[in-house]
């Protein structure tokens, strides 16, 4: 007689044989022309007709949210950008601007189709996927997610507390100090040196440049009030007063304020942050 599987091999048949599985796990590379000339790539997974788009923070590369690309695509289409100058975009000389980064957003969200999509966006993609509010409204957003960073709303960020200037250290190393802090939790030191030299990949004047927008709080306060598609606020206590002023003022939204965790709270509690995302996306935008 022929022997039975055992059960480990038949619980991968049934995780093969479920739906959504197979596609989940295939990212594809994809990348587009801005209207400025600029070819920007991002990353793709999952099918069906709703997609949500991800915005990476400053120098950081699309595959950040791997993890999340990952999970989302199961049920989701998922869209992760290399913002320009970022991940396996190109590098221009200009175009480190709020407004121009939110044109490329715009860009992006016209050629993926016509349905409104969700906008995520962390760190300084909070403010990219804002400034892409300011200009073009919510016509074509189904919901936001802005992940740790503030939205112009009161109290305004409270200045880092004062330490002593370090040694002038090299741009790689200064960099790696950065993406370390990023994470309250152990990562591996692989993944985090891959991520440095994607970081490293921006060029020190555009990566000022990026840290430079000029914007007043009112232009980021605006867009986020003048949205009216469900919104999910995800910040560490940092930001927990300017949650509780948003919720309480702005219709349809709902904060999470996550401890224990760094700025990179997707990485730090993964778990925890999908759970929330898909909880927000199943209840209030796609029910």
């Amino acid at each position: 007689m022929r022997r039975l599987p055992t059960l480990p091999l038949l619980l991968l048949a049934c995780l093969l044989a479920a739906p959504g599985a197979q596609a989940a796990g295939r990212i594809t590379s994809h990348y587009f022309r801005t209207s400025d000339g600029v070819r920007l790539h991002y990353l793709e997974a999952g099918s069906g007709p709703h997609t949500i788009v991800m915005v990476p923070g400053w120098t950081m590369p699309a595959w950040i949210f791997d993890r999340q690309i990952r999970a989302f695509s199961r049920r989701w289409r998922v869209v992760a950008l290399d913002p320009r100058g970022q991940g396996a975009s190109a590098i221009p000389p200009r175009g480190y601007t709020a407004p121009r980064r939110g044109q490329d957003i715009a860009e992006l969200i016209d050629r993926l189709g016509p349905r409104p999509v969700v906008l995520l966006g962390w760190s300084l993609g909070v403010l990219d996927s804002l400034a892409y509010v300011h200009a073009h409204g919510d016509r074509r957003l189904a919901g936001l997610v802005l992940v740790d960073n503030s939205v112009g709303e009161e109290p305004p960020p409270a200045p880092p507390p004062y330490s002593r200037p370090e040694p002038r250290l090299p741009r790689a190393q200064k960099m790696g100090l950065f993406v370390r802090g990023m994470f309250d939790r152990p990562q591996p030191r692989p993944w985090l040196n891959r991520l440095t030299e994607a970081a490293l990949r921006t060029p020190p004047a555009a990566a000022r440049a990026l840290l430079s927008y000029d914007e007043p709080r009112s232009y980021w306060r605006d867009a986020v009030y003048g949205a009216a598609r469900p919104l999910l606020y995800v910040v560490r206590p940092r930001w927990e007063a300017q949650a509780a002023n948003l919720r309480a003022k702005r219709p349809d939204t709902e904060t999470i304020v996550m401890r224990g965790v760094g700025h990179a709270l997707f990485v730090d509690a993964a778990s925890r942050f999908d759970a929330s995302v898909e909880s927000f996306l199943r209840s209030r935008v796609w029910p």
